[in-house]
């Protein structure tokens, strides 16, 4: 299976860029993960936080290349790793490529909200972008640990 993961903007914490390729090399035996980071925009006096939306989401929306899209947005629905499990075979028993995306720091434009499948909310809480990659990173592995009946779940 593939996974594709867009995000604005490098991980610029090393600790938290090790613990995402740990959670890539743990993923490894069931999927390919590919970032696809893009360059975040700055605010200016002539870019207000609305045209960053507007000019992060074009960019986004040049990437997407797979059928199943995932947004990452506050207002998304949560689901119980077990409940995430289930979304993730049911793409991949489909053959089906997954694309996450992960905004800037304003999120994401309407344009890239409509294009997903899914609208998927990590926690009520609010989270850096670079911690959301890391948590999006565990508990894809965790879904694929589900999948394929590994104790990692329940350890």
């Amino acid at each position: 299976m593939k996974i594709y993961i867009i995000q604005i903007g490098k991980t610029k914490d090393k600790n938290i860029a090790e613990l995402v390729s740990e959670y890539i090399k743990r993923t490894s035996p069931y999927a390919k993960v590919e970032f696809i980071t893009l360059n975040e925009e700055k605010l200016t006096s002539s870019k207000t936080k609305e045209k960053i939306i507007e000019l992060e989401g074009e960019k986004i929306l040049k990437n997407i290349s797979s059928e199943f899209v995932v947004a990452l947005d506050e207002k998304g629905k949560q689901f119980a790793s077990t409940d995430f499990a289930r979304i993730i075979k049911k793409q991949k028993d489909a053959g089906q490529k997954i694309t996450f995306i992960i905004g800037g720091a304003y999120g994401l434009s309407n344009e890239v909200k409509a294009k997903a499948n899914l609208i998927l909310s990590l926690s009520k809480m609010t989270f850096t972008h670079e911690m959301a990659r890391l948590f999006l990173m565990e508990q894809v592995y965790r879904a694929f640990s589900i999948i394929a009946g590994k104790g990692y779940h329940n350890e």
